[in-house]
């Protein structure tokens, strides 16, 4: 029997429909690698955003041919759909596909390995396409649970590619929503992330917002947790928040993506709020949570930013009060606006980045000793070391219980933890219920 080993790049809808298509193809008849020595065709889920993303698909695609030479090696994703100049530049891969029509990827194989031969398959997107629905049975290897429910995007950055990558913006029926989480319960899962190319578009073709599927999730049986991925910070409704305020399993967690504090560099971007606009959703949320958290993406050096400019950025990033941010040096994308503009130096690039990260640091230790002395509920997913417990909290804090208070396996539990110290990136505490001391 032919085993399938899949490598993903990428953010969280890439891992979700990884998973996907690891369902397509046990469906398939295939069976799923465990390591790369004892399979026999590979998947490589690849990812568009930076140039580095591009690097590293191209990359794992070159290596698996030369120590597997006798292989199949599939790359699809992102980076095909956005680049037609694929084939030439990626002659290792035996299949190419893009980001549709990814549940035809077994047959593609089995047509290839039949008939010796290489395909590229790569549909363009059509105005007014449904969502592609793909359905999956969850092996329960996590935890946390991705649900893909939104994809494409209408906004057309200056910087990115995605809306070629992707297509225009289309939703998941509220009715496959409701049908995926219950499947996702029984399945084990007690916490749910809602994850999509440009989340907060969720459901406009049908009349929705996006309070309407957390709300289903949320109501769904045997589900605790329900919490977003990345949004637009201006999609954000009073109606919106007022809504999921409402539900004791929405968790508190923001990731608003911001991409640049100064209003003069936003503009180039072609991103559609201020600076002023952004702190003023912030503090609107903080009005219905209270002890929300927010993490954002920072872009720096972006074509013509200025010193003043990025000191606004950095400035401005302090005023919010983040507890994380991922920061990455802006990378010309073939085909973007953005592309044309007067580029930075890499040296540039790399010290504000420096510093960026530095800054993010920072906030982050700020945001973990805010923690000490309080009890949090804790969702343990894992013991990954004979040392200790570990999860989430609800605003998604990593926190660690030393073993010692407990030999049980935790996997999949709820329960309150006092938090006693942090650390770089996480938190330590112990057990409130002493029936776990």
């Amino acid at each position: 029997m032919n085993k399938v080993y899949f490598i993903t790049f990428g953010c969280k809808v890439s891992q979700y429909e990884t998973e996907c298509m690891r369902s397509c193809f046990i469906s398939g008849g295939y069976s799923i690698a465990e390591s790369e020595a004892e399979a026999d065709i590979f998947v490589i889920n690849s990812c568009t955003v930076t140039g580095s993303g591009d690097s590293k698909s191209l990359y794992a695609v070159r290596r698996l041919r030369r120590f597997y030479p006798d292989s199949v090696i599939v790359l699809t994703g992102c980076l095909p759909q956005s680049n037609r100049d694929i084939d030439g530049i990626c002659p290792e891969a035996d299949i190419i596909t893009g980001t549709k029509e990814r549940e035809k990827l077994p047959a593609l194989v089995k047509t290839a390995i039949a008939e010796k031969s290489r395909i590229l398959h790569i549909p363009d997107f059509e105005k007014g396409e449904e969502f592609e629905d793909i359905p999956y049975e969850s092996t329960f290897s996590q935890t946390r649970a991705f649900m893909k429910i939104q994809d494409g995007c209408n906004c057309f950055c200056s910087y990115c590619i995605i809306p070629y990558a992707r297509g225009r913006c289309r939703s998941k029926s509220i009715k496959s929503v409701e049908a995926e989480a219950q499947q996702l319960a029984l399945a084990g899962h007690r916490e749910l992330v809602l994850v999509g190319i440009n989340l907060a578009f969720y459901g406009q073709e049908f009349g929705l917002r996006l309070a309407d599927a957390v709300e289903i999730c949320c109501k769904t049986e045997g589900i605790d947790r329900v919490r977003l991925g990345s949004i637009e910070p201006e999609m954000l409704t009073d109606d919106d928040l007022k809504r999921l305020s409402a539900l004791p399993q929405f968790c508190p967690h923001f990731h608003l993506s911001l991409q640049s504090g100064s209003e003069t560099v936003l503009r180039r971007m072609n991103r559609r709020y201020t600076p002023d606009e952004y702190m003023a959703i912030v503090e609107k949320i903080r009005g219905y949570f209270p002890d929300a958290a927010f993490t954002t993406d920072v872009m720096v050096g972006f074509p013509e930013e200025t010193d003043e400019e990025f000191e606004a950025s950095l400035a401005f990033v302090e005023k919010v009060g983040f507890s994380a941010i991922h920061v990455f040096q802006y990378s010309p994308r073939k085909g973007t606006p953005a592309a044309a503009m007067k580029q930075l130096p890499k040296k540039i690039k790399a010290d504000r980045a420096d510093r960026m990260k530095k800054a993010g640091d920072i906030l982050t230790e700020k945001h973990l000793k805010a923690l000490v002395g309080k009890t949090v509920p804790v969702l343990f997913e894992r013991e990954n070391s004979a040392e200790y417990h570990q999860g989430h909290t609800p605003d998604h804090t990593l926190v660690k219980v030393f073993r010692e208070n407990s030999k049980k396996c935790l996997r999949n539990s709820i329960l309150y933890v006092i938090i006693e110290e942090c650390r770089s990136d996480y938190c330590i505490g112990r057990f409130a219920d002493k029936n776990f001391t």
